[in-house]
């Protein structure tokens, strides 16, 4: 299965635990039919992206980048690539590359989508980010990528002020999905 027909299936099976997702799920959904490369970075109007909030083995801290375009602490995430199969597996990739921490365990997901603007062509293009939850082993070392300023744990209740809130509710959901899980 190709990662598109992969995203298509995700949204379609995915039930939206607020009003204003289920919006964003049927929006995404649409950009996924209309545009053969709404996978990829090159789909100027946007392009769907993976995150995932990497909790601590006990759910009561989350890992969090200090992302250098945005200036603010948020959860690990990024673009698909060709040889990605699916959302879970760019969820994956980027939790891994960014954490720097072997054996992450993911969560049933998608927990969230969120849409933010972006970079990628100027003036702006939007992010179509669909949000998933990881758990860390006990006693693992983060390690800095390149492609942050800083990476640092913070209990899921404090999450800086230099922050926002769909980072905040990704972290919440990745714990109570870890907690009823």
């Amino acid at each position: 299965m190709s990662l598109r027909a992969d995203a298509r299936d995700v949204l379609t099976e995915w039930t939206a635990p607020t009003a204003e997702e289920e919006i964003l799920r049927k929006e995404f959904l649409d950009h996924v039919h209309a545009h053969d490369d709404a996978m990829w970075r090159e789909c100027v109007t946007g392009h769907l992206t993976a995150t995932t909030a990497v909790l601590s083995h006990d759910g009561e801290r989350v890992l969090l980048t200090l992302h250098p375009k945005a200036g603010m602490w948020l959860p690990m995430g990024g673009h698909c690539e060709r040889g990605d199969t699916s959302l879970e597996a760019v969820a994956m990739r980027e939790a891994t590359e960014e954490s720097g921490i072997p054996g992450l365990r993911l969560l049933p997901g998608p927990l969230a989508l969120d849409r933010h603007r972006v970079w990628c062509h100027p003036p702006h293009s939007s992010h179509l980010d669909v949000e998933y939850g990881a758990v860390a082993p006990a006693d693992v070392e983060a390690v800095i990528s390149a492609e942050s300023l800083d990476l640092r744990w913070f209990p899921v209740d404090e999450i800086p002020e230099l922050s926002d809130e769909a980072t905040r509710r990704l972290a919440r959901r990745a714990r109570e999905a870890l907690r009823s899980g």
